[in-house]
């Protein structure tokens, strides 16, 4: 899937469903998918097989055996017949008798280690070395495939390439800050939260670290789709996309409104993580640069997906950056100053340490939208669909080369798209209001 990802930068919007099958089809299909997955799930959690045959009285058919035959169905224990069983068997000879007999008679069994050795060193080069089981977890969105040349009428509501139900059944995720994609995950340690490095960051592809791990006040047994900061050592700032676990309880297969509301929530509840110490061996020692995040920030959402709030409201805030205050600490005056700040081995400032708020700006990269009633999927889905603010060109970008005039973006095709399909609407409208006038005239 992430190849067809790649692919749909490269060619023309209106050429994608032509190459692919279509993004609607394909986005209905995961959503019943996903339904009946659930359903399975609820079933078998219900455990409903294991009363299927059972009977609150004795039936027909076995009320006819007892009388006909002198038979009836046994309804005690296996207790009683336990003494008619035959006895237990020898136990069966041993397959290895050559190797046994071999080590009685004097002779080493050399070859039998040997084999086992060469086992092991091929199952070792079989194994791929990047291999992580928080490899590719996150939900990775599509590119939202759009077309100008088919105009939206209210006779084709999909030919722009816009979902149907945009307005009524569309989550909005907007600004998306510009940084890595990761995922933050908590373990279960005894340490003291904030104190004891707890935390690590994953990669999205591979799921390797991003950094050593470090203390952090998330509860144990998280884990949340992250953006990482692309500034993150002058803010310390983690932007929070989505949970999947809080505390060891599934989140993911909760819809998309309930799982941000949840994370929303939960980030409020958590305390402030102090900032850790300067690192004495930096570089620039006059300026304090961040050894880890330690700012959990929520990425807001918006559930009112209608046309005149993306046309007025949510793609504008996609397209300017945030304003977030921060607090830093005061940079030492001296090297003295600097190693007395550190504490033992708590890798933390203490609380009287004086700190100054500092503005930063966060860039903005786009927009994303998530079918509401999806739940949290690995890999890439269609269920969820991005939308950049600049084209991804990358010939463009690998030969060094830019055009004179700059291009539209997705963004900018995807805002066009959407005052089209308010114009029309509004005009379905007055047209229908005016018709009804003329009705209750006559």
């Amino acid at each position: 899937m992430h190849k067809n990802r790649k692919a749909t930068y490269k060619i023309q919007h209106g050429l994608a469903t032509n190459v692919f099958e279509s993004q609607q089809l394909r986005r209905q299909k995961a959503l019943e998918e996903q339904k009946r997955k659930r359903a399975q799930r609820v079933d078998a959690a219900r455990q409903l097989d294991l009363f299927a045959d059972l009977t609150l009285e004795q039936s027909e058919d076995e009320g006819d055996d007892a009388q006909g035959n002198g038979m009836g169905v046994v309804r005690m224990g296996l207790a009683p017949y336990a003494s008619l069983l035959p006895h237990d068997a020898a136990p069966p000879a041993s397959t290895h008798l050559d190797i046994d007999d071999g080590a009685s008679a004097g002779v080493a069994p050399s070859f039998a280690p040997a084999k086992r050795k060469k086992r092991k060193q091929k199952s070792k080069r079989e194994t791929p070395a990047a291999s992580s089981k928080w490899a590719d977890q996150c939900m990775y969105a599509e590119l939202l495939e759009m077309s100008e040349d088919s105009p939206w009428s209210a006779s084709n509501a999909s030919a722009d390439g816009l979902p149907e139900d945009l307005e009524t059944a569309w989550v909005a995720v907007a600004p998306v800050p510009v940084g890595k994609r990761c995922l933050a995950v908590t373990d279960q340690s005894l340490g003291v939260p904030g104190v004891f490095p707890n935390t690590s960051l994953r990669s999205r592809k591979l799921g390797k670290p991003l950094m050593p791990r470090f203390p952090s006040t998330l509860p144990p047994l998280t884990t949340l789709d992250c953006i990482l900061d692309n500034n993150w050592r002058e803010n310390g700032i983690l932007h929070i996309l989505d949970v999947l676990k809080w505390k060891g309880q599934d989140i993911g297969d909760c819809e998309t409104p309930f799982r941000f509301w949840w994370r929303d929530t939960r980030l409020e509840e958590l305390p402030t993580s102090p900032p850790p110490p300067p690192d004495p061996a930096a570089s620039n020692p006059n300026t304090y640069r961040f050894r880890y995040p330690t700012r959990f920030l929520a990425i807001p959402y918006h559930t009112d997906t209608s046309l005149s709030s993306l046309a007025s409201r949510i793609v504008p805030l996609a397209r300017a950056p945030r304003s977030i205050d921060v607090h830093v600490p005061v940079v030492p005056v001296s090297q003295n100053d600097l190693e007395s700040m550190a504490i033992d081995q708590s890798n933390v400032l203490t609380t009287s340490t004086s700190l100054v708020t500092k503005t930063t700006q966060v860039g903005a990269d786009g927009l994303l939208l998530y079918v509401a009633e999806a739940s949290y999927e690995t890999g890439t889905s269609p269920l969820s669909s991005w939308i950049p603010i600049a084209n991804y060109d990358e010939s463009t970008r690998s030969n060094g080369m830019t055009d004179s005039e700059p291009k539209d973006g997705p963004l900018d095709i995807f805002h066009r798209l959407v005052q089209k399909r308010l114009a029309c609407t509004s005009t379905s409208e007055v047209n229908h209001f005016s018709n009804t006038s003329m009705d209750v005239e006559s």
